[in-house]
């Protein structure tokens, strides 16, 4: 028994990667542990978790995606999305904006990843799309692909992204363990999950190609394409920019704004119901790292910039020498010879 109990602890203390997130004791969305820790749970998680190995493989993708874009979107704030210390695992633990953000890029990077190996061919429970699409859930019709003139004609065909099955899947996979759940924690979770999935679903593109002699298009062949991560990453930052603070409601499985005067958040909306902490000093029980060390832009306004990056403390300049190629030339055939230069370079550092 004491060792079972001593490797439970190790299990605990193990330090984070890079490549998952953490919240309280377990690693989420690691399939593995995932899987472990549901191992006598029935339905559609079971049945991924026991028979659809490759499909576990792109959720492992599509989380590290979501990590990978969370860091580039947050790299110039205060909290830069780090799991350095623990932080992340101390972030998820509560439910801040920065909580809502970090569930939906995450269930955004899974349903990219799983689309994206659907219309490579990389699963075998799936494929891309051949068929016309269905219109989207309010609207009357498939919207019409961009005509440069009347007498062209087109078709669908080619290969769309199989959405469907990737918003699927994410839900399956991400969702069916807090869906017996009504604590106001689970359902903002489930909200800004299905938010982040909303920011690849509704922001689908039509992509066509033309077809003719001499590159005419007298002919074009359109599909669905899913918009660039970045894109995905991009509209979700806007949504934490205006995410919205709520409360639960008196029936106790739903929720509502904190202030009536509020505008109630929409599907598409992140929410919280926690204040953010400020990050600007070190305190382990937040998660915050402090902003200490950070480098700042002396002439930026925003986020990065050393007024607010560095809480007012102030910060130090140094000189650094950066080596970079230069006096470039081209050596008939085919070789470009630089030279090396070093260039003085000035930076700033929060105290």
């Amino acid at each position: 028994m004491r060792p079972v109990l001593i490797a439970a602890c190790l299990l605990l203390l193990a330090p984070i990667t890079d490549s998952w997130w953490a919240s309280g004791s377990a690693v989420i969305l690691d399939p593995r542990m995932v899987c472990k820790k549901n191992r006598r749970t029935r339905g559609r998680l079971a049945q991924i978790c026991k028979n659809e190995t490759g499909l576990l493989k792109e959720i492992s993708r599509g989380v590290t995606l979501g990590a990978t874009e969370c860091a580039h979107q947050f790299r110039n704030r205060r909290w830069n999305c780090t799991t350095q210390r623990r932080s992340m695992r101390k972030i998820l633990m509560r439910d801040t904006r920065e909580t809502g953000f970090v569930n939906a890029i995450t269930a955004a990077g899974v349903t990219y990843a799983i689309t994206r190996a659907c219309t490579a061919g990389s699963l075998l429970e799936c494929s891309c799309e051949k068929g016309v699409p269905k219109p989207r859930r309010g609207r009357t019709q498939v919207p019409q692909p961009p005509s440069p003139t009347q007498t062209d004609q087109w078709q669908w065909g080619g290969c769309s992204d199989n959405v469907r099955f990737g918003l699927q899947k994410s839900r399956e996979f991400m969702d069916s363990r807090y869906r017996k759940r009504s604590d106001i924690k689970t359902l903002i979770k489930l909200h800004n999950h299905n938010a982040g999935r909303l920011a690849i679903k509704n922001n689908m593109k039509v992509e066509c190609k033309c077809h003719g002699l001499s590159g005419s298009c007298t002919l074009r062949t359109c599909w669905w394409r899913m918009p660039t991560f970045r894109e995905v990453g991009d509209r979700l930052r806007d949504k934490f920019e205006g995410a919205a603070k709520v409360i639960s409601s008196n029936d106790g499985d739903s929720f509502m704004p904190e202030s009536p005067s509020i505008k109630r958040p929409g599907k598409k909306d992140i929410i919280y119901s926690e204040e953010s902490p400020d990050f600007c000093n070190s305190n382990m029980k937040t998660g915050s790292l402090g902003t200490e060390g950070r480098q700042c832009n002396i002439s930026s306004a925003g986020t990065d910039s050393c007024d607010q990056l560095c809480c007012r403390r102030g910060y130090v300049q140094t000189s650094i020498k950066e080596a970079e190629n230069c006096n470039c030339q081209f050596k008939w055939c085919c070789e470009v010879i630089c030279k090396t230069c070093y260039v003085k370079r000035d930076i700033q550092t929060c105290l």
